[in-house]
């Protein structure tokens, strides 16, 4: 198993987004790259820990590969807003990949100099891996589990009809 490690905005968004790929075993939903040891989603929510939200992806290479992941993170959140996914604004929101080795930063740098090369105002931040912190539990498939909740229903269907438009060929099949 690979692991990949993005921040895109609402870690309810980006979680209900890859579980829906093939070769994506688990993704946990949680905290990363700020300064305070084990935050609680009330400190992310206040902002002033720096971490961002993320989902940290386990997955078969085999069957998905990084790049693809690259390709479905860029395609289903605005990687030009700073700090900002629709109505979430804060650093908590910010577009960030942490790289896990060498491989993956090459390949996550070659990609935004792509996207920068046809005029994209990129602002996704890249940096190394950070300690992990697991969000709580009612965090954890949020989407699966409440498809009606208010914010859900608003944000997250948008994105899955995105996901099977572009990117059908990396969905699990049912």
């Amino acid at each position: 198993m690979q692991q990949a490690l993005f921040g895109g905005g609402c870690f309810w968004c980006v979680e209900a987004v890859f579980l829906q790929l093939r070769g994506v075993h688990r993704v946990v939903s949680g905290y990363a790259g700020g300064h305070t040891t084990n935050p609680s989603y009330e400190q992310i929510c206040q902002g002033d820990t720096n971490h961002a939200e993320v989902i940290l992806i386990e997955y078969d290479e085999a069957q998905i590969e990084f790049k693809q992941l690259l390709d479905v993170f860029f395609a289903t959140h605005d990687p030009t807003t700073l700090n900002r996914q629709g109505n979430d604004i804060g650093t908590q929101y910010r577009s960030v990949i942490f790289y896990a080795d060498d491989a993956q930063k090459q390949q996550a740098t070659q990609y935004i100099d792509a996207l920068k090369a046809d005029g994209l105002a990129i602002v996704t931040e890249l940096a190394a891996w950070p300690t992990f912190y697991p969000a709580e539990d009612m965090h954890q498939n949020f989407y699966e589990r409440n498809p009606e909740q208010g914010f859900c229903n608003f944000a997250i269907p948008p994105k899955l009809a995105k996901l099977r438009s572009k990117f059908q060929s990396l969905m699990k099949q049912d």
